[in-house]
């Protein structure tokens, strides 16, 4: 009798839950929310900001350019074309975006063709030039995102060149150039190589392109270009048609001997180029002068972390608690080079000039990201002084310092 009630029962409840979950509308349902604790919240907010300490704001000591007669505007310059300012983003390329610039201003000089060239391209390769050297120097050779205007002769030279629009060395989606991770991957690999003694030139090469290759993608061996395919090399050829050996890179340095070719002994001149131009100091500025006077712009380098540069008001000066204007000389110029005051921090295309109240300054092209910080995006303007004190060379076509040139033995 009792085994006969409970199997009653069972058989109700069955028949019960089933017609109770055969209803749609009793059926559970489950949503996406986003989770919440709000008093846990209110924990943690309180606890922060009991331990939270009193914030400092650090500050930098700089010029003063209340009252200071600056430029204003580009329409003030005698400028020169070139393709309007881009932002090099988060990599330590300007050498490559002043130089490459440069070289788009000396196309439209001689063609008359306005074309803008991959930056990343030539980084690529940069980038696995700088790799080979250090496994063939054995780890005694710098491998770092920096290098100097003539790098990019040389990548040109034997890699050709590529059209922006065939490489941009961007994913999907990517505003900004960003190469931090990518260096450091490759940075990471070369020294656990240096480390471990493994000198295998082929697989690390290997290694570096691939690191590269997930990061901007692989550089293109054919583009087609107004219907017409090219190989970076053919086009660098037949398209941008610029002889890299009509141009020289001219130096100022007193630690060196005036009117010979020089090596640059910096860190980014990695693979120690000894065809800088050597000349007194104001030679060197009077051929700046001259030049951007003749219809010539130029690649230049030099430094940038001085108490008159200053990216809100765009402009690049020599306070007088630094320096006298008078006493900027060649003596002065080295001793902060010497003193590492001076360094090879940044590299940028002068593509204009003005003179006011008696100076001259210049329009700088910047691909930096402080050149964007006030309305005139992707400018600076840059006092002769500053120039003749802190800036170190720069590349331009030979016909521009024929009168230089004509000096050197060689």
């Amino acid at each position: 009798m009792k085994k006969l009630i409970a199997c009653l029962l069972t058989t109700v409840f069955i028949l019960s839950a089933s017609m109770s979950f055969g209803q749609d509308e009793n059926k559970s349902k489950g949503i996406f929310v986003e989770p919440k604790n709000e008093f846990y919240d209110e924990i943690l907010k309180t606890i922060g900001e009991f331990k939270k300490q009193e914030k400092t704001v650090d500050k930098t000591f700089k010029m003063d350019f209340t009252g200071v007669n600056l430029p204003n505007s580009l329409d003030e310059f005698k400028s020169y074309w070139h393709n309007p300012p881009i932002s090099q983003g988060e990599t330590g390329t300007c050498w490559d975006f002043s130089t490459t610039s440069f070289f788009e201003s000396e196309v439209y000089r001689i063609h008359k063709k306005q074309l803008k060239f991959s930056e990343m391209y030539t980084d690529y390769w940069e980038y696995a030039e700088k790799a080979k050297r250090f496994i063939e120097e054995r780890g005694n050779s710098a491998f770092g995102e920096g290098s100097e205007a003539n790098a990019v002769q040389k990548i040109w030279k034997k890699y050709g060149v590529a059209p922006e629009e065939a490489y941009t060395g961007m994913k999907p989606g990517q505003i900004f150039h960003d190469h931090s991770k990518m260096y450091a991957e490759m940075n990471d690999y070369l020294q656990n190589i240096k480390k471990s003694n493994s000198w295998n030139e082929e697989e690390a090469i290997s290694t570096i392109k691939s690191i590269m290759n997930h990061y901007m993608g692989m550089p293109p061996e054919k583009f087609t270009v107004e219907g017409k395919e090219y190989t970076p090399k053919e086009y660098f050829e037949k398209i941008v048609d610029l002889n890299m050996d009509d141009y020289v890179d001219i130096f100022s340095l007193l630690e060196k001997p005036y009117w010979q070719k020089v090596e640059y002994t910096v860190e980014d001149n990695w693979w120690h180029n000894k065809d800088y131009y050597n000349v007194p100091l104001d030679e060197w500025l009077n051929a700046i002068k001259k030049a951007v006077r003749n219809g010539y712009t130029m690649a230049i380098g030099g430094d940038v972390s001085e108490p008159g540069y200053e990216s809100h008001v765009q402009a690049a000066m020599i306070p007088t608690f630094d320096i006298p204007s008078a006493y900027i000389d060649e003596n002065a110029r080295e001793f902060r080079f010497s003193n590492h005051t001076t360094t090879d921090d940044h590299g940028i295309h002068l593509v204009g000039y003005e003179n006011k109240d008696g100076k001259d300054w210049f329009l700088i092209k910047d691909s930096g990201s402080g050149s964007r910080n006030a309305k005139n995006k992707g400018y600076y303007f840059y006092h002769e002084d500053y120039v003749k004190l802190k800036m170190m060379d720069f590349l331009i076509h030979k016909d521009a310092v024929k009168d230089l040139l004509s000096k050197f033995k060689d």
